[in-house]
């Protein structure tokens, strides 16, 4: 079966969605691996989604050659994009900023043919109606992972002690006495990994985000490690893949040390649109 550009429009016409006319030989899909895609590491997340594109490609499914990187990446939605009811879930893509990447947005996109997200979006926005998690990745190269499963370093300016080793039992192990008082450094408030993961685990130890004397919304993992280190926060939590980067490719990384661990919990999902056609959705078993 092979879904071609012209019929994958009309399927999307016919759902209700005033998505634009791409030229003739582009995939009517967006795809984007935007979780860990530091652009150190740019040419493998591209040879990630190139052996993936395969799989699509393989079973008839055109999809993208490139993956979406920006908001001006995205096809438009004329009037926004829309849930079942007609209801308003996400602006239309060419109206926001061409050159940043607006990730509700994109995972709320009609035309999400394959991407990754957080749980705690996914938990904490209503962005569980709008996709369908599809896989969950291998963390088990990594400090912190094991399986399908990730926790966040805990850490702090290094001070001349050894890093804190994952705990083999995946539970939390947070230096309570080191943390209160500190001010935290988080990527952004629905984050599993930077916050919400933190959040938990304090509250099994009687202990809340009360315990920080601050909260500094940083926009990102690796802005949080630069917060930490040049003094502008205490502690931040960095899922574990996150920090694996960063100690090979962010310099402030060297002057932290690991204080702590959250807990071991499901990572960092890979999702679709939840309203794709019938003939697409019968392919995704055999290609995750």
């Amino acid at each position: 079966m092979h879904l071609s550009g012209c019929l994958e429009l009309e399927w999307f016409e016919a759902q209700g969605f005033q998505v634009s006319r791409l030229p003739v030989h582009s995939s009517m899909w967006i795809c984007a691996l935007p979780m860990y895609d530091w652009p150190e590491i740019r040419s493998d997340v591209d040879t990630l989604w190139a052996e993936l594109r395969e799989r699509f490609l393989a079973v008839g499914i055109d999809a993208p050659q490139h993956l979406v990187r920006c908001n001006g990446d995205m096809p438009a939605v004329p009037g926004g994009i829309r849930d079942a009811a007609g209801n308003v879930i996400a602006p239309d893509p060419a109206s926001l900023p061409p050159e940043e990447f607006d990730l509700a947005t994109l995972w709320r996109h009609p035309q999400l043919l394959f991407s990754q997200t957080c749980w705690g979006p996914l938990l904490t926005t209503g962005l569980a109606e709008h996709v369908r998690v599809i896989a969950q990745p291998d963390y088990s190269d990594v400090e912190g992972g094991r399986g399908e499963s990730y926790s966040s370093a805990v850490v702090m300016r290094r001070e001349g002690k050894p890093d804190a080793a994952a705990p083999m039992d995946g539970l939390p192990s947070l230096p309570l006495d080191q943390l209160r008082g500190a001010r935290l450094a988080f990527n952004e408030p629905h984050s599993m990994s930077g916050l919400l993961a933190l959040r938990d685990d304090l509250a099994a130890s009687g202990e809340g985000l009360e315990i920080f004397s601050d909260q500094v919304a940083t926009g990102g993992h690796r802005l949080s490690i630069r917060a930490v280190a040049e003094g502008r926060a205490d502690v931040a939590t960095i899922d574990c893949r996150s920090w694996h980067l960063a100690r090979r490719h962010e310099p402030c990384a060297s002057s932290l040390s690991v204080v702590g661990w959250t807990g071991l919990r499901k990572g960092l999902p890979y999702i679709r649109a939840a309203a794709l056609p019938q003939g697409i959705l019968q392919y995704y078993p055999q290609l995750m």
